[in-house]
């Protein structure tokens, strides 16, 4: 399943020394309270209360210290107090890590008949918080804000959704592709700058010749492929007209292909049906097994989708999460839906929880190749995201296509393949218009479970560009977006 390490937020609070110990003391106290409170909240990680600054200097420590603590993902501040802006300029210059602004106080309500002067001067966050942001927006800090009481549910509710993809920022550096071959001959959208998208995310991409992987296809043994043949059993439906030998074959590359991928360290990899020299099938069963425990995979050499996907699958916990393909349109004018497919390499975490996926071997009729095994299901129904990362040549731009899925009204019996259907906001016409004019590609990473909103803040963390397709789309207004990214993200 998928692994990612335990990370923790840190939670700093800003103050001054004018106001003295006492004062400073109590800030410390309040700050734990609602470090406490946050914790017991339910979210997904755990936020540790560091230290109240009240100088230049403190800020510089605890934002270098969290650049450089493995376990930090990102730092939470709030200004209880009056912090002054300018003690914070070295150490916000410096953070390296996702910020979010917590702008919050410790009472709920102001205490009418007591409230006097040493209550006004401890509880300034309407004060300080201003004046904190006044600096970050100086500085154009990227940072998520979030406003509200710190007990209320939807204000733990943006922070339990920001952290997922925060973590996905941080573990950029962990995101390591293996190309199994290059992308699709003649193919445009599939390819980019792999440099950029190192020093842009942290993303490392590499090439390995399909003979290298091969090699451990070849040592895997009987043993090994009846272990996992009993784990197939156990979470898919197998057709009793498949040919078993195809399904090994399929386990025997699965194997192959994990050890590949553990030895060296990658959590994404890329496959190509015109790259399989000394391989009898395309990965598809295998593909698919792989994907769902929190493997990134991109077909046809796609690695930004592969990247793409391993990104999102962590900030989905792994669940629902995985790629996609516009596959073909039903022009209804009784409701124009989407069906989203894949020749093999649909992950089964998209499935309809209803609808266990099912084992099935069939011909392929492309990649000249043995028939191989692969999962077939119907997707599941609800709210998703559909979302292509794309190289414009001097920047990146990720776009994001609310969907809604639902039910296929239809068997499909020769059409032996995983799929979704959906109806794209505002409309297919629309949305398909909004897409092609900002240069989406066909594949996407598809998820029920990651938002919009958390791409937004995932794109704003990376410096990248993001376009959102929905149902207040309009394109005129779309057009004008895309005319003032060109100016902005020269």
């Amino acid at each position: 399943m998928l692994k990612v390490k335990n990370y923790e937020f840190w939670f700093v609070t800003g103050s001054q020394p004018l106001y003295g110990p006492e004062v400073i003391d109590q800030v410390k106290e309040n700050s734990k309270k609602v470090v406490e409170g946050l914790n017991e909240s339910g979210l997904p990680y755990k936020i540790v209360f560091k230290t109240v600054t009240t100088d230049s200097e403190s800020v510089r420590k605890v934002c270098n210290e969290a650049n450089v603590d493995e376990n930090c993902a990102g730092i939470i501040t709030w200004m209880h107090t009056f912090s002054p802006a300018k003690n914070w300029i070295h150490g916000l210059s410096q953070l390296r890590k996702p910020m979010l602004h917590l702008h919050t106080q410790f009472n709920r309500e102001i205490p009418w008949d007591t409230i006097n002067m040493d209550f006004m001067n401890l509880n300034q966050a309407a004060h300080g918080d201003r004046e904190f942001g006044h600096i970050c927006a100086r500085l154009h800090m990227p940072r998520k804000i979030v406003v509200g009481y710190w007990k209320d549910a939807d204000v733990c509710e943006k922070i339990a959704k920001w952290m997922a993809p925060a973590i996905a920022f941080v573990e950029g550096t962990n995101i390591r592709v293996a190309r199994f071959g290059d992308n699709m001959r003649n193919v445009a959208v599939t390819d980019g700058d792999k440099i950029e998208a190192q020093i842009k995310f942290g993303w490392t991409v590499d090439y390995y010749p399909v003979g290298d992987l091969v090699e451990y296809i070849n040592k895997v043994t009987d043993t090994q492929i009846n272990e996992l043949m009993e784990e197939y059993k156990k979470l898919y439906n197998i057709d009793p007209a498949a040919d078993i030998e195809s399904i090994r074959e399929q386990a025997k590359i699965e194997i192959g292909m994990r050890t590949f991928l553990d030895e060296r360290n990658y959590n994404c990899f890329v496959t190509n049906f015109q790259a399989l020299n000394g391989m009898k099938q395309l990965p598809g069963l295998a593909a698919q097994h792989l994907m769902s425990e929190g493997y990134g995979f991109g077909a046809e050499g796609d690695w930004k989708t592969a990247a793409l996907v391993r990104a999102m699958k962590i900030m989905a916990d792994g669940k629902g999460t995985g790629l996609m393909e516009d596959y073909t349109y039903n022009l209804a004018k009784d409701g124009e839906t989407i069906l989203g497919a894949h020749m093999l390499e649909v992950c089964p975490t998209l499935s309809d929880e209803n609808c266990k996926p099912t084992i099935e071997v069939h011909p392929l009729g492309i990649g000249d190749k043995e028939p191989p095994a692969r999962l077939v299901f119907k997707g599941a129904k609800g709210h998703a995201v559909a979302a292509s990362l794309i190289d414009m040549g001097n920047r990146f731009r990720l776009i994001v296509n609310s969907v809604d899925a639902i039910d296929v009204p239809h068997d499909m019996p020769n059409l032996p393949v995983a799929s979704v259907l959906w109806k794209p906001q505002p409309s297919l016409k629309v949305g398909a218009e909004a897409w092609i004019l900002a240069g989406g590609a066909h594949h996407t990473s598809f998820s029920f479970v990651v938002d919009e909103q958390q791409l937004i803040d995932w794109a704003e963390m990376t410096g990248i560009e993001c376009v959102i397709i929905d149902n207040d789309t309009k394109i005129p207004e779309f057009k004008n977006t895309l005319r003032l990214g060109e100016l902005t993200w020269k």
